[in-house]
């Protein structure tokens, strides 16, 4: 079964008219993107959108042979024109199974935001699912071990929709997960790509045709990041916007609750708002028997915090407990750490500060607390496949 996009990009297209942002002003050549549609095997189009049969011609496709034109959501704009000899666009009932005379059958998947999914097997058995823009499938069947082939869906705007299709087995390691729907969210090239891959997927240009089924070099998720940066850089929001399309993420807040600090208490309010709510949270610096278990990944923020919990434990404070004996636990709980993650089978992102480029601290506390971290982040980052420095909210890899 083939799927040919027409175009990949959010109702209004990429660049949106008459829009001025930074996004939109660089979504040039192959960035740049219509509306989304898909044409399957030449005689299903999901959703009809200005220019289709010129998009069709672009790609070397004819509309001459679609027997069934599906809209997913409603159509904002003026009103589209049907081209001539296409059937007139329709949508299929949720739930209901439509069956085409040329061996396809649409089953309809009911979303929970406006707009309707399709599910289409074609004549070979192969499966595709076509999410429409914003959209997320309301309820699922039961975990199974046939996952699609093909999935078309808007995995910047909802990433939690691939996260409940890999939930029960409707996403599985060999599904070719491609975004559409594509808008000036994030900015086009290579943020986007990186975005996308750390979701396991990838984006396309207009006019790409998809052979479901057929093996596609899509960048495996790395088992293990670290994620550095200043106050206020973003990146707890960059670490957790990696884990949002996965299921039963584990949080592991190293701060604790520390009674009685109200301001503490917002910013654990205003992290945990931000997380899906099918995420877990355990408050421990016990990180060594975590990364040890099997089981969902493992979302630790922050290692600053794990360092600070240590030092305290060792009397890294006091200069004589330092001497004594207390350097020596340090590094000896840091080699237990980075050993730990080495072996570590399930997923892993942590977080951690950069404060090496910052001013001086004034204490020989500060001094010494500054030196650990960045010898922990160090050899924490040397056991991770990809390490991010977030400037600004910009996330710049350093390894990866």
């Amino acid at each position: 079964m083939e799927a040919t996009l027409l175009g990949t990009g959010a109702p209004l297209g990429l660049p949106r008219p008459d829009c001025p942002c930074a996004a939109c002003a660089t979504a040039l050549g192959p960035d740049a993107r219509a509306a989304t549609a898909v044409l399957v095997d030449g005689s299903l189009l999901l959703d009809l959108t200005p220019g289709a049969a010129f998009a069709a011609a672009r790609a070397g496709r004819s509309l001459g042979g679609v027997r069934q034109v599906l809209l997913s959501h409603p159509h904002d704009g003026p009103a589209v024109e049907v081209p001539a000899g296409l059937p007139h666009p329709g949508r299929v009932p949720d739930g209901r199974e439509l069956a085409l005379l040329t061996g396809h059958r649409v089953r309809a998947v009911a979303m929970d935001a406006g707009g309707t999914g399709y599910a289409v097997t074609g004549p070979d058995g192969q499966r595709l699912l076509y999410l429409p823009p914003g959209g997320a499938p309301a309820g699922l069947e039961e975990a199974t071990a046939d996952s699609y082939d093909l999935v078309l869906a808007d995995v910047v705007g909802r990433p939690d929709a691939l996260a409940r299709l890999r939930a029960v087995g409707s996403a599985g390691p060999t599904t070719d997960v491609v975004a559409v729907h594509l808008d000036h969210d994030v900015p086009p090239g290579p943020e986007l790509r990186r975005r996308l891959a750390a979701a396991g997927a990838r984006a396309v240009p207009d006019g790409t045709t998809l052979v479901t089924g057929v093996y596609e070099d899509v960048p495996d998720v790395p088992r293990r990041t670290l994620v550095l940066g200043g106050a206020r850089s973003g990146k707890s929001v960059e670490a957790e916007r990696r884990l949002e399309s996965f299921p039963e993420v584990l949080y592991v807040a190293t701060g604790g609750t520390r009674n009685g600090d109200g301001e503490w208490a917002a910013r654990v309010a205003a992290h945990r708002e931000r997380r899906p709510g099918s995420w877990r949270t355990t408050e421990t610096t016990d990180l060594v028997p975590l990364l040890g278990e099997e089981g969902p990944p493992l979302l630790i923020d922050c290692l600053s915090l794990w360092l600070t919990d240590v030092m305290d434990s060792v009397g890294a404070w006091d200069d004589a407990e330092w001497a004594g004996g207390g350097e020596k636990a340090l590094r000896e709980r840091v080699r237990e750490l980075t050993d730990a993650v080495r072996a570590a089978r399930r997923t892993v992102v942590a977080v951690s500060n950069e404060v090496g480029s910052g001013i001086v601290p004034a204490t020989a506390s500060g001094r010494r607390y500054r030196d650990e971290l960045g010898r922990l982040n160090a050899g924490f980052a040397a056991e991770c496949e990809q390490v991010l420095l977030v400037v600004a909210g910009q996330a710049l890899p350093l390894r990866g």
